[in-house]
C-alpha cells in the first residue's frame, strides 16, 4: 500500500467517525471526499476483494422483494447489480456523490440489467426522492445518513449496511452505533451477517410476518 493510499484510508475513517457523531460536519468533508473517490473510480474494482459483497448477498436472501431499491455510495455499481440480480422485478437506483464513479458504473452496467438499473450523482445526506419511496436501501462501505435512511424508506422497509472488511474497512461504523441510531428512527428488527471478513447489518421496521 502506498503512503497516499494509507493516508486516504485514514482520512475516510476520520470523516466517517466525525460525520456519524455530528452530521452537520458533512458539508466540510463532502468536497474533498468527492475528489478522492473521483481519483479512485477507474481503479476502484482492483482495490476490493472478490468476496466483498458476500455478507450483503446473504442478507439480501432474508428481505422481501422491493419494488424500488436504492444503493447508496454505489461506487462502480457492484452492489446495485447484486440487488438487481437478486430481485429481477425491482427498479434499482445507484447513488454516488462522485461523478467519476457514476460514469464508470453506467458504462459497466450489463446489458441485461440496463432497463432496471440506473445511476445518479447525488448526495446521500439529501436524497432527491420522496418520503417512503423505496422498500430497500443498501450501503456497501458507505457513511450512513440516518435521517435520510428513515425518510426515504417505506413503512416496513429494510436497510442493509455492509462492510467488505468488517472493522478493517476504511469507512466503517461499529454495529452498536448502527443499531442505536437506526433504533432511534423506528427500526426494531436487526440481524447480523458475516462471510469471511465481510459483515452486514440488516435492519427493518414495522410488522414482520
Amino acid at each position: 500500500m502506498s503512503v497516499l493510499d494509507a493516508l486516504g484510508r485514514r482520512y475516510a475513517r476520520a470523516v466517517t467517525t466525525a460525520v456519524v457523531r455530528r452530521p452537520r460536519l458533512w458539508r466540510l468533508f463532502r468536497g474533498p471526499l468527492r475528489r478522492q473517490f473521483d481519483r479512485l473510480a477507474s481503479t476502484w474494482e482492483t482495490r476490493i476483494g472478490p468476496a466483498h459483497l458476500d455478507a450483503l448477498r446473504a442478507a439480501l436472501e432474508q428481505v422481501p422483494p422491493p419494488r424500488r431499491a436504492l444503493d447508496l455510495g454505489t461506487g462502480t455499481g457492484l452492489a446495485a447489480f447484486a440487488v438487481a440480480r437478486r430481485f429481477p422485478q425491482a427498479e434499482v437506483i445507484g447513488v454516488d456523490l462522485s461523478p467519476g464513479m457514476v460514469e464508470v458504473a453506467t458504462q459497466r452496467t450489463p446489458a441485461e440489467l440496463a432497463g432496471r438499473v440506473s445511476f445518479v450523482e447525488a448526495d446521500a445526506s439529501a436524497l432527491p426522492y420522496p418520503d417512503g419511496s423505496c422498500e430497500l436501501v443498501t450501503l456497501a462501505n458507505m457513511i450512513p445518513f440516518f435521517d435520510e435512511l428513515g425518510r426515504v424508506l417505506a413503512a416496513e422497509g429494510a436497510v442493509l449496511v455492509s462492510y467488505s472488511r468488517g472493522p478493517g474497512t476504511p469507512i466503517w461504523v461499529p454495529p452498536e452505533v448502527l443499531r442505536r441510531e437506526l433504533g432511534r428512527r423506528g427500526f426494531t428488527h436487526f440481524a447480523d451477517f458475516a462471510s469471511g471478513p465481510a459483515t452486514c447489518l440488516a435492519a427493518r421496521r414495522g410488522r414482520i410476518d
